[in-house]
């Protein structure tokens, strides 16, 4: 019976990430941002689960990453496509004709990123320990709560910018950037510093900017990995 917990904290976690689309969709975008992290809690516990059951399986695996499209690539894309449809609504009317009213679909390119950056890490073995790419779930965190930021990030309410930032967030996926993982084998703080700091300002920026809070989060989390890895690189040399 042990076995089937992880596959069914996994379904669970794309049936959370479904109805967030639904929701985003019906213009419910906080609704939805909330359950892509009810969704990534889903994603951490049975993977988690999964290592201290030992039960973990090729269809897991997979069930996994197909999961994972659903909540941190579609889900957090909708997110961004009524918010850019928002943010286009607002731009000049001579601007507003077609093609330049199918520029929200841009935001949908965040699908096939995902999907590839997902492919690459089931079958990449440097993976083990470090990630090589956004990570899926950090990449859903920053573009699924863009709309709560833009009153401390100006530049979230910008149709333009938003395009670009869609753009550049998209390559991060798939790019050989290393950076780390969030994943505990134990809980020593010597093994885990870096994951107890980043989570520590993590905490501190939730309770100053709440929602606000997720994109700021992983500009960190960027940050912090390009400095690990780039201390890593020159200690090594």
């Amino acid at each position: 019976m042990k076995k089937y917990i992880p596959n069914l904290l996994t379904c669970c976690n794309s049936l959370f990430g479904a109805i967030a689309v639904v929701f985003a969709l019906k213009g419910f975008l906080q609704t939805s941002a909330l359950l892509i992290i009810c969704a990534a809690i889903l994603d951490f516990f049975d993977g988690f689960i999964a290592r201290r059951l030992n039960v973990i399986s090729l269809i897991g695996k997979d069930l996994d990453s197909l999961a994972d499209v659903i909540s941190f690539a579609l889900a957090p894309a909708a997110i961004l496509y009524m918010w850019m449809e928002f943010c286009f609504e607002n731009l000049s009317p001579e601007l507003q004709f077609f093609p330049l009213t199918m520029l929200p679909y841009i935001a949908f390119i965040i699908v096939p990123f995902s999907a590839y950056r997902l492919a690459k890490f089931n079958n990449d073995e440097r993976q083990k320990q470090d990630f090589y790419g956004l990570p899926t779930p950090a990449n859903a965190f920053f573009i699924a709560f863009v709309p709560f930021a833009a009153d401390n990030l100006p530049l979230l309410d910008n149709f333009w910018a938003l395009i670009g930032i869609t753009i550049v967030f998209s390559i991060l996926l798939i790019v050989g950037f290393p950076m780390f993982s969030l994943k505990f084998t134990n809980f020593s703080f010597k093994k885990n510093w870096i994951r107890y700091i980043f989570l520590s300002l993590s905490l501190l920026l939730i309770v100053a900017f709440q929602l606000a809070a997720f994109p700021i989060m992983i500009i960190l989390y960027i940050l912090i990995s390009s400095i690990k890895f780039g201390l890593t690189k020159v200690l090594h040399q």
